[in-house]
Formats: structure tokens, sequence, C-alpha cells
């Protein structure tokens, strides 16, 4: 035991020796250890920098990503990294700077990339909208006046209609034996509809017809294309120039915007026009308002992004005055034959049913005093008196295949003849036709497939009827032309337009001898 601890001793003696022996080997050790140590330190205030660039870049993805960043936070993150660079001096000082500048770089290339992604997610944002708008355009397009056809009999303020086809009918027939009751104590005015001043034979068979059976009859002398208080207006002063040439009141038929004029009138102007006037019929007028105008004028729809409101304008408004013309031909250089100037007559009704077809009503201003929402405004305004005797009347166009040959005489064109090249020295007036009734039926067509609706081709049928009046519905298929035009194919033995307007005419008085009794009665 004893030589046991005498050896430990001894090794304990000899490590305690040697390790200063070698830390003395190396007269520079603990010179560099200090200069590890300061380059640790130096290594590790740069690791913060390099931390912050990765968590820059790390950000620019998280930015990417999530497409919500803002340059602020950008800002915190980079001086929360450079405030423990700001107490380190020597090395660290550059190290600092060094990280600002690294920090400064990544706050630029972020918010650099952080507007790029905001004008990204503006485009992104403004096609989204465009094609929303768009949705909606070709929703409110195919929509179109679903909701507006028959407005009139929805409303609860307007009053109820009453029928008159039977009666109606009744009257027809008798017209057609020969018995005519309307009296010689009214003078009687037909206000013509849109389109009216380019065509010269409008009303003009109902007004002969009228005057040979030693009626008073005119045609109201207004602007076809004018709006509806404008010829309200027109109206009125025809009617008191009438009542004070005659001392006779008046008893108006109106067809078509016509109808629409002459009521504007009477509910306008009724207190000067109470006792002037007789009563009113309106055949195939759109008084709650128009589809097909509606559907040309409505904003909002995908015709908007082709400026349609603007081509309708120029189209009506330019092109009808410029094109609008009498169908008087003087062809000089056209031989005599017949047949050649039948031939010149129909293309030249092709641009009068080129017109008719793109204007429909007219001009801008009468389209849109058609629109139901004009209709609408109008109508809270002024209402047709209820002691005023009216008659509605509409009918259902034919949409058989072969009234897509019908032809309708529209205009009569002067042509004159020359010698030597006719013995003939009088003028010569033919018929100019055009295929009105085929236009009609196309128009009646679309309008029943697209909404259903029962029509003439313009007007549909609830559409006419006129609230509180006496509704005549009959069964016989009309286009809205045949009321004005005459047809090539119109039978002989059915009633022409002007034993229609004489029926509905002594209609109209029938309603007011009865409204009259019934008023005395009232005020006994």
């Amino acid at each position: 035991m004893g030589g046991l601890s005498s050896e430990a001793n001894n090794n304990d003696v000899r490590d305690t020796q040697i390790t200063p022996q070698q830390f003395s080997a190396v007269p520079a050790l603990n010179e560099a250890a200090s200069y590890l140590a300061e380059k640790t330190s130096y290594i590790a205030s740069c690791i913060p920098a390099i931390a912050g660039l990765l968590l820059s870049v790390s950000l620019i993805h998280t930015y990417d990503a999530a497409r919500g960043s803002n340059d602020d936070t950008v800002s915190l993150v980079a001086k929360e990294l450079r405030e423990p660079l700001l107490g380190n001096s020597g090395e660290v000082g550059s190290a600092s700077a060094v990280c600002e500048e690294i920090t400064r770089n990544s706050v630029e290339v972020c918010s650099q990339n952080n507007m790029a992604i905001g004008q990204s997610d503006q485009s992104r944002q403004t096609g989204i909208s465009v094609f929303q708008g768009l949705v909606e355009r070709v929703k409110r397009t195919m929509h179109g006046s679903s909701d507006d056809i028959g407005w009139l009999q929805r409303a609860p303020e307007m009053p109820p209609v009453e029928d008159g086809t039977e009666r109606f009918n009744n009257i027809l027939e008798n017209i057609g034996h020969g018995i005519h009751v309307l009296p010689n104590s009214v003078v009687y005015l037909l206000v013509p509809g849109l389109f009216s001043n380019h065509g010269p034979l409008y009303f003009t068979a109902t007004k002969a017809s009228f005057s040979k059976m030693g009626l008073t009859c005119h045609i109201a002398k207004i602007h076809s294309e004018a709006s509806v208080e404008k010829n309200a207006r027109e109206i009125k002063e025809c009617i008191e120039e009438m009542y004070w040439g005659s001392n006779k009141r008046v008893l108006l038929l109106g067809h078509s915007k016509g109808g629409i004029d002459a009521a504007a009138a009477l509910s306008i102007y009724w207190p000067d026009l109470r006792d002037k006037v007789a009563g009113l019929a309106l055949a195939q007028s759109p008084y709650g308002g128009s589809p097909i105008a509606s559907d040309i004028l409505r904003e909002g729809q995908i015709g908007d992004y082709f400026n349609v409101r603007k081509l309708m304008e120029i189209l009506i408004c330019k092109v009808i005055k410029v094109c609008s013309f009498s169908f008087h031909f003087h062809m000089q250089w056209i031989p005599p034959p017949r047949k050649i100037y039948y031939i010149v007559g129909f293309f030249s009704s092709v641009l009068f049913i080129f017109m008719f077809i793109f204007a429909l009503k007219g001009d801008l201003q009468s389209l849109e005093d058609l629109t139901y929402e004009k209709r609408k405004e109008f109508l809270k305004k002024h209402h047709l008196p209820k002691e005023l005797p009216v008659v509605s009347f509409h009918t259902e166009a034919n949409m058989s295949p072969t009234v897509l040959a019908t032809l309708s005489r529209v205009a009569q064109a002067e042509l004159p003849t020359f010698p030597p090249l006719s013995t003939n020295t009088t003028t010569t007036v033919l018929p100019v036709v055009v295929p009105l009734g085929a236009t009609l039926a196309a128009c009646a067509q679309l309008l029943q497939t697209r909404y259903g609706e029962k029509n003439d081709g313009l007007v549909t049928c609830r559409d006419a009827e006129v609230p509180g009046s006496v509704v005549v519905r009959p069964k016989r298929k009309l286009d809205h032309a045949w009321m004005v035009y005459s047809s090539t194919n119109d039978d002989p033995l059915e009633p022409d337009a002007s034993q229609v307007c004489e029926a509905l005419l002594t209609l109209v008085m029938e309603v007011g001898l009865r409204k009259k009794h019934y008023l005395s009665v009232k005020e006994e």
C-alpha cells in the first residue's frame, strides 16, 4: 500500500510539471486564442445580417403566396433586425453597415414586388369586374321586357276593363248589311301613328269612306316622329280649331302611337277639352309600352358595348330624314311598260321597309316615349278622365307560312308618260307594294317565341288594353299595319279597315250614351 501511494503521488507531481511545459512550448497560443475569440465574435455579429437576408427572401415568398402584406411590416422587421447590431463596435460596426445595406435592398425589393402585386391585383379585379358586368348585361338582355309586359293589368290603382267584343261584332255585321248609324252631329278626327309622314296612304281609305257617308272627317296633321307631349299639344289645338269652326264635338280615333298622342292630349288638357270631345278609340296602341322600343333603348344591356343607342339615333334621326321621299318617281329615261314601273316601285319600297324595320317607331324621342319606363312615368302623372268614353282595340298577327308572301300597299307612285313612247297623256298612278305583312309576321313570331305573348307584330295585346276602357278582342288575325294599309290578299268577304274604324267609333258613341245616362242617374 505504501508503494502504491508513493507511486500515485509521483504521477500527480509529474502531470503538474508537464502541463506548464506544454503551454510554454507555444508562446503565441494565448494571442491566438484571443484572436480566435475576436474573429468568432465578428462572425457571430454577421449572423443576424445573414438571418435578416434569409428572412427577407422568406417574406418575399410569403407575400407572393398571401398577397396581403404592406411596406410597413417590412420596415418593422428590418428595424428589429438592425437594432441588435447598433451596440457593437469595431468590425461589428462594418457588419451593421452591411446588414443595413442588405436589409434596405431587401425592403426595396419587397416594396417593388408588393407594388407589382398590387398592380396585378388591380388588373385582376378590373378583369373580374368587367366579366361580371358582361354577365349582368347578358342576363338583362335575355330577360328583356318579361317583367313589364302587361303591367297595366297588375297595377292595383288601374281600373278594370270591360269586354265589348260581342257588341262590336254585332255593329260590324250591321255595317256589312249597309246599316250605318254614325251621326253627323260630330266631327271625326283620325290620328295617325309613327312613320305616317312617309306613308301617303295612311288612313286615306277610311277618310274617303266616311266622306261618302256624308261625315266630316279629318286626318290630324302632326309630325309623326315628334314626342308624345308635343303631338298632344298639337292635337289639342286641332280639336279646338275644329270645334270652333264647326260648333261640333270631336270624336277621335288614333292608331298605334297616334292613340297614345290623342290620349295624352285628353289627359293633359281635359279641362280645356271637356265640352269639345265626344270620345276616343285607340286601335293597336301600345298604351302600356312597347317591348320592341324598350328592348332597343334599355340601358345596361349587351348592346351598350356596341353603342346601339347612338347607332339608332344616327340611323333614325339622320338616315330617315335624308332618305325619306314622297314616292313620286320622275323617270324620263324609262320606257312606259308597266312592269318596269312596278319593278322600280318595288326596289324603292325595299328602302322604305329598311327604314321601317330599323326605325320601327320614328325618331329617338318618339321611340323613348313608347318604352315601359316612360309610359309608367307619364301615366303616373296623367290619367284619362273617368267620364270620357274610351274603346281600345287590339289584334293578333297571323304567323302562318303563307303570310310570309303577303304584300301591303303603302304608297302611290306617280309615273309620267312621255310621247312618242306612249300615246297616253295622263299620269299613271300605281300602288307601291312592300312585304310589310311578311315583316310583321316575322316580328310577331319573334315576340311570341321570346315572351309568349300574343301580339300584332309590334304591340302585345295586353299592353294595348287601356284601363277603364271597353276592350275589343277580335278573333280575326290582323297585323299592326292592316288598319291603315290595304293588303293585296285581303278577303273581299271580310270587313275592311274603314268598316272596322266605323264600328269602333259607333261603339264609342254607344259607350258615351251609356256613361251619360249613368252619370245623370247618379246625380239624381
